[in-house]
């Protein structure tokens, strides 16, 4: 049976753990869905503390397919750039960084949310 803190090998990728931190809708991007210092600092938290890989919230791939309009994007150059930074501080923890791509389809958010 497999340590939950042995290494794992998938093809060319070697996570140091079997500890994956799941995509979580953190709601936390300004209205043109860009990675913003509430990623670096929760995410980069989870490598830190160890976990082998650490993935984004659901990352919608056209702005129209966010959950919600605070949704992370990455449908642009510029959106890919601000999670660079981010991917490099995980690697540099020894962690793997990954993606959730995400499209909301038909019941897509076209507005933020009103009220509580």
């Amino acid at each position: 049976m497999a340590d939950l803190l042995s290494t794992l090998s998938l093809r060319e990728t070697e996570i140091p753990n079997r500890i994956a931190v799941s995509p979580m809708c953190q709601y936390s991007c300004e209205p043109d869905g860009l990675a913003t210092d509430w990623h670096q600092v929760h995410l980069g938290s989870r490598a830190v503390g160890g976990a082998g890989i650490v993935m984004t919230e659901a990352t919608a791939v056209e702005p129209r397919g966010r959950i919600t309009p605070s949704d992370l994007g990455i449908w642009s150059d510029e959106h890919a750039a601000a999670l660079e930074p981010i991917t490099e501080f995980i690697r540099d923890q020894g962690s793997v960084p990954g993606i959730q791509l995400a499209h909301a389809g038909h019941k897509a958010s076209k507005s933020a949310a009103v009220g509580g």
